[in-house]
């Protein structure tokens, strides 16, 4: 830390002048970039559809209310599928998820040089593509309908779930595995009575945690025409019945507020 000597003794400072300057330098760019990007951002933007957008949202909301409670027939089979496809895309994703993860940690991986990135590779690709980009490639591949979504969920969470298990494979207890292998135990015996049960709470967590996060995006699915409570909100927005769409996020909201209890309620049984 740099002294500077003053006729009252020496002053600390905690950056040098050098230092200070680079820093100002620094958020000088930095304020250089947020106003270039917002020119080109108010260029390719409607200002006068954003000054009218209150009244249109005031206008909207008053032809949404009350919502059309008749219609709710209607959503039952729906909200069903969009369970569906929540659950077994998170059921079968789980399935995929364990092999991968156990091939991707350091200390189950048969092989650092050749397995091992080829797991991670497979958890990179299935989590940075979303789940709509999966509907609509397998839509065309498969055609539409509830099969379509289960399988675009299952796919988007091979990464998620892969990911936060090897972790934890990664981070269990060396001596219960070690006590085990000394006395014997196969590779096999090891997994199943010293990492497994280990990692049991973790694997239940991340199950539930995901599923909490696929009844959310399942929801949306129907957009694309992967099946779903989605498909009657296109269907609501493409022929404006407000009332109509207004019942639906009530549902979708319904939906996520009932799973989020679950997975709370499940989480806090678990730790």
């Amino acid at each position: 830390m740099p002294v500077i000597e003053t006729t009252a003794g020496p002053a600390w400072r905690k950056r040098t002048t050098g230092q200070s300057m680079v820093r100002w330098f620094g958020w000088l760019l930095g304020l250089a970039a947020f106003l270039w990007c917002w020119v080109r951002i108010s260029e390719s933007t409607t200002w006068f559809f954003v000054w009218d957008a209150p009244r249109i949202a005031s206008d909207i909301f008053t032809r949404a209310t009350p919502p059309r409670w008749s219609y709710m027939d209607s959503l039952w089979l729906p909200i069903w599928d969009t369970i569906n496809i929540a659950t077994l895309g998170t059921m079968a994703a789980l399935v995929m998820a364990v092999p991968v993860a156990f091939l991707a940690a350091s200390n189950t991986t048969p092989s650092r040089v050749f397995v091992r990135p080829l797991a991670l590779l497979i958890i990179v690709a299935t989590r940075s593509i979303n789940s709509l980009i999966w509907a609509l490639l397998l839509i065309a591949i498969i055609g539409p309908g509830v099969f379509a979504g289960i399988c675009a969920i299952a796919i988007r969470s091979i990464g998620f779930c892969a990911k936060l298990l090897y972790e934890a494979i990664e981070e269990i207890d060396r001596s219960q595995v070690e006590a085990i292998t000394a006395t014997g135990g196969s590779r096999w015996q090891v997994m199943a009575f010293g990492i497994v049960p280990q990692i049991a709470p973790a694997f239940a967590g991340i199950a539930v945690f995901r599923w909490d996060i696929n009844i959310r995006e399942s929801t949306v699915l129907g957009l694309v025409g992967a099946g779903g409570i989605g498909l009657q909100l296109q269907a609501s927005l493409n022929t404006l019945a407000w009332p109509q769409v207004s019942l639906i996020l009530l549902v979708i909201l319904f939906a996520v507020v009932i799973s989020e209890w679950v997975s709370a309620k499940v989480r806090g049984a678990i730790i």
